[in-house]
């Protein structure tokens, strides 16, 4: 309603803006005197009204703006009320839940955990217990010495030496020397001619 209002008063001030402008042309086309002057009386009573009409057109929008403020107001706390009276529901039930499902009440969480460390902790026992335990042997220590005994025979009569060289090492042949060192044919050696004295001569310079 207050919306229509204010636009039948914005026509209305239309109107009178068209009357001001004729009210000026015909100011401006009289000269100074008592027809000027009443025509500037008729253009400032026009000029009041719509001062009058534009005030009321004001108070109108105001009037609608503070409604519209006030309805979003209204439907802001609607909404947060809504939504409290979902999270007070929400909070009821979980609640509820909480108390019949004793799978969720922090002091049996905190019992499950403690259990679970205590059988960790026993698992770990059994494992070192396993991991200790040797399983009996019947063993005969004098079968034990007489292993022992044939044992060091075994290895005396392997490592008998003949010339000061192991058994194993007796029947290799010598290593190789010179070119047959390096996989060429052996050449003979030419004879090497002695002095008097049974010494290798010294060459003689020709």
């Amino acid at each position: 309603m207050k919306i229509i209002l204010a636009f039948s008063l914005d026509e209305k001030i239309r109107k009178l803006d068209e009357q001001l402008i004729q009210h000026r042309q015909a100011i401006q086309k009289l000269r100074p005197g008592a027809a000027q002057d009443a025509a500037k009386r008729r253009a400032l009573a026009v000029l009041k009204q719509k001062r009058l009409y534009e005030g009321q057109r004001e108070q109108l929008y105001n009037q609608q703006a503070n409604l519209d403020t006030a309805s979003f107001t209204m439907e802001g706390m609607q909404s947060t009320v809504q939504a409290v009276q979902a999270l007070q529901a929400s909070g009821k039930e979980l609640k509820t839940m909480m108390k019949k499902q004793k799978e969720l009440q922090v002091d049996n969480i905190w019992k499950t955990l403690d259990q679970m460390d205590d059988l960790r902790a026993d698992f770990e026992e059994i494992q070192d217990a396993l991991g200790s335990y040797n399983a009996p042997v019947d063993i005969d220590d004098d079968e034990l010495m007489e292993e022992l005994d044939a044992l060091g025979d075994e290895v005396m009569a392997e490592g008998a030496t003949t010339d000061g060289l192991p058994a194993y090492l007796q029947d290799l042949p010598e290593a190789p020397t010179g070119q047959a060192a390096a996989g060429l044919p052996a050449v003979p050696a030419a004879p090497v001619a002695e002095d008097e004295f049974g010494l290798p001569a010294v060459p003689q310079r020709l």
